[in-house]
């Protein structure tokens, strides 16, 4: 494993090899640190990449043509050593190629491409999925980045508030052990705003499906937006550990999700799934914004 940096006259980030992990995001004019700092007393993670899989299979196991396959939580990317392929003064891109390794758990050969752009004050994240075979495969990916809140000192966690660039009300899915339970809570927002309050997390994240909003800011007390997501994905999360006031919040765009409770089919079938052509490549991003 190794750390790589790339700056502009704005901001400066860092990448770890394992993971392709962006581990920090720091305004180079005032120093500060947006990004969590993978404390294990709250979560061992600052922005882990979701391949092939975004959340948790019900029973730990998927079935494919006939085949039961184990998989952890949110796929194997996270936790495998990333190749650097190109680094320039603001760009930089590492891949994942399939092996014997990830064949036996995911039988898809693939290759996966993580870049990070910087563009004034904000980071994009660049996702490529290659499918080199001539058959289809099918993946999910997401985002899992973890922002400092509060980000003042002096601060608690629920003098801040979550804006969405949705009005009226947004429907949040509900998870049971991971899973989600089929039931839904209506949201009311006061100017696109939800405040975080002690409990907000205390049922684990908060999943928003069907392009309900594509823009997540963390304001401060004083009502300004210090950190912005924006994604065309058509679902996202947003999570902090339940009931352990940790000291941040993820803001997470998602191109699938976990597993219903109630979900007997087959890998193909997943709710939210991509499917990817042979010899065709997914593109995606999202951008982090500071202020």
């Amino acid at each position: 494993m190794a750390l790589f940096q790339i700056s502009n006259d704005k901001i400066t980030i860092q990448v770890d090899s394992m993971g392709a992990e962006l581990k920090s995001l720091k305004d180079v004019a005032t120093g500060r640190e947006y990004m969590w700092n993978a404390d294990p007393r709250f979560w061992k993670r600052t922005s882990p990449v979701l391949f092939p899989l975004v959340g948790g299979l019900k029973g730990g196991v998927y079935r494919l043509d006939g085949k039961e396959y184990p998989m952890g939580q949110h796929g194997f990317a996270r936790d495998m050593e990333f190749k650097l392929k190109s680094q320039v003064a603001s760009e930089i891109w590492f891949t994942l190629e399939s092996d014997e390794g990830t064949l036996d758990r995911y039988p898809y050969p693939f290759l996966l491409e993580l870049g990070y752009e910087l563009s004034e004050k904000s980071v994009i994240v660049k996702w490529r999925v290659k499918n080199p075979s001539g058959d289809p495969m099918y993946f999910s990916i997401g985002g899992h980045p973890a922002f400092l809140c509060p980000v003042e000192e002096g601060r608690k966690q629920s003098d801040y508030s979550i804006h969405l660039d949705a009005k009226g009300q947004v429907a949040v899915s509900m998870l049971d052990n991971g899973l989600l339970d089929g039931k839904k809570i209506d949201y009311k927002l006061d100017n696109g705003t939800i405040p975080v309050t002690e409990h907000l997390f205390d049922g684990d994240a908060l999943v928003i499906e069907h392009d309900q909003a594509h823009s997540v800011a963390l304001v401060k007390p004083d009502g300004k937006a210090y950190l912005t997501v924006t994604f065309d994905a058509p679902l996202f999360g947003i999570w902090s550990p339940p009931k352990k006031q940790a000291p941040f919040i993820c803001i997470e765009p998602w191109y699938g999700r976990c597993d219903r409770v109630d979900f007997d089919g087959d890998w193909k079938e997943r709710e939210w799934g991509q499917m990817l052509e042979g010899g065709r490549t997914f593109n995606a991003e999202y951008r982090i914004t500071v202020e």
